[in-house]
């Protein structure tokens, strides 16, 4: 079962040429991560195969459905998204805040029933937020902001989640919580597709890699054919050593 797929799709970046054509899968049970230096187009493409930018050539595919045919409610109730950064339009308290995940499953004008008050209860509390439900958003951390935009994704129940850099502000202890969340949604049948920056994130935690070059060249597959040194010493232009840690690799830079 394909949930969301890109085919020969190449994303618009001004300036830059098109590149390798992009052709994956994304399938139930997955946790993709992305990797790559800044300007890579890491963000394009999740904006791309959200449908909130047109890609230069190419389609991506919602299920069996062209994702350009379906309407936003449609896509809103099989995609969800976390961005790296975030506007807040109005004053609006985290609980409430949390409700917008609902939205994609009520009808116009329909308001939020107590059913879907304690799902998003129930999203907080998993992301340690239950205790701000009433405060106000614009008044949080950038990781408590961050967390109550994962458990506005957790209400709204996806199948497929699309997350830039979802660890950004987070501590510790909170990316690890964050990225156990994520693996219990992709072991329950949902799909996770998160933009990352940490070589070692992803090492850790995902099982398919797609590794995207400034120049537009791409690749992607199983972690370990992806993660290897000699790539990405020169995806990123810095020296490796690896270690193994715990049965996953660890990445350190060496020092110039």
């Amino acid at each position: 079962m394909n949930l969301l797929q890109a085919s020969q799709l190449i994303i618009d970046i001004p300036g830059r040429s098109n590149g390798r054509a992009l052709d994956f899968t994304i399938e139930p049970g997955q946790m993709w991560g992305v990797l790559g230096p800044n300007g890579a187009g890491k963000t394009t493409l999740l904006h791309t195969l959200a449908g909130l930018q047109a890609p230069r050539s190419g389609e991506v595919k919602l299920g069996d459905h062209l994702l350009t045919g379906l309407k936003r409610r449609q896509v809103s109730q099989q995609l969800g998204l976390v961005f790296q950064e975030r506007q807040d339009g109005f004053p609006a308290t985290v609980l409430e805040t949390a409700l917008i995940g609902r939205h994609p499953w009520l009808s116009p004008w329909q308001m939020e029933t107590g059913d879907d008050q304690a799902i998003a209860e129930q999203a907080l509390a998993k992301l340690d937020v239950g205790d701000l439900a009433d405060r106000l958003v614009n008044t949080l951390s950038g990781g408590e902001r961050q967390r109550v935009a994962i458990a506005t994704v957790l209400t709204q129940n996806p199948h497929t989640w699309l997350l830039d850099e979802p660890t950004n502000h987070l501590d510790l202890h909170h990316q690890v919580s964050v990225l156990q969340l994520l693996t219990e949604q992709a072991r329950s049948g949902r799909a996770v597709f998160m933009c990352l920056h940490d070589l070692n994130l992803a090492a850790r935690w995902c099982d398919r890699i797609l590794l995207m070059f400034p120049s537009g060249e791409a690749c992607w597959g199983p972690a370990d054919q992806m993660l290897v040194p000699s790539v990405l010493e020169r995806l990123y232009g810095q020296k490796l050593i690896t270690v193994e840690a715990d049965g996953a690799p660890v990445f350190v830079p060496v020092k110039g």
